[in-house]
């Protein structure tokens, strides 16, 4: 069975809108771009190995017209590895309205979002969200995603759409691998989806894991 990896940017009050630029979602947001100044060579190089293995993306409407105007025209720039990647492998669209999809290997999902997505596990090895906040919270709520990756980077903007907009439902983590950071400050965490839900505890008796 396939993994579905949500990939995000966020702030470290966990706002995820419009990182890359200012036209990506600017109503009633004035800080699109934000990630700009603060990524570097190691964020790409992380982005880039996030990538490895990738087989599918799963896009909102918003991301997906995004990506479909850029990416097609890039594959002699700088970003050409990316830009092939994305190009050549199918793109899933989850859309309430019947969109025109011309960029080459797209398909809209219909109306029973949560069985489409599911049935995609079936078809492909590593299913990429990328961005897409609006459909990130379906997954979210409805537990339909193996893997999150949040690059979190060291700034506040107090507003924004975040990571967990409405879709969080109580869930366990696990972290996969250990943290990695970048010259400018920016944090790499990898988060599995784990079984059961969580638990609490007393932090003054011996359930809070203290021993010695």
């Amino acid at each position: 069975m396939g993994t579905i990896h949500i990939d995000l940017f966020a702030t470290l009050d966990l706002v995820a809108q419009a990182p890359g630029g200012p036209q990506e979602d600017p109503e009633g947001f004035p800080y699109g771009g934000w990630q700009a100044p603060l990524f570097d060579e190691t964020g790409g190089q992380q982005v880039a190995e996030g990538m490895r293995g990738m087989d599918a993306l799963l896009l909102g409407r918003r991301t997906y017209d995004i990506f479909a105007g850029y990416w097609p025209h890039q594959v002699d720039g700088v970003d050409g590895g990316i830009a092939t990647l994305f190009n050549s492998i199918p793109k899933y669209v989850a859309s309430r309205g019947n969109p025109d999809l011309d960029w080459t290997g797209s398909t809209h999902l219909g109306p029973d979002l949560v069985g489409a997505v599911a049935a995609l596990r079936d078809r492909h090895e590593h299913i990429h969200v990328i961005g897409s906040l609006n459909l990130v919270q379906t997954l979210l709520h409805e537990r339909l995603f193996d893997r999150l990756n949040l690059w979190i980077f060291p700034i506040v903007l107090g507003v924004g759409k975040k990571v967990f907009d409405g879709g969080a439902v109580p869930s366990n983590l696990t972290l996969l691998e250990p943290p990695a950071t970048s010259g400018k400050g920016a944090v790499l965490l990898r988060y599995g989806l784990a079984e059961g839900m969580p638990t609490t505890g007393d932090m003054s008796r011996e359930d809070r894991g203290v021993t010695g």
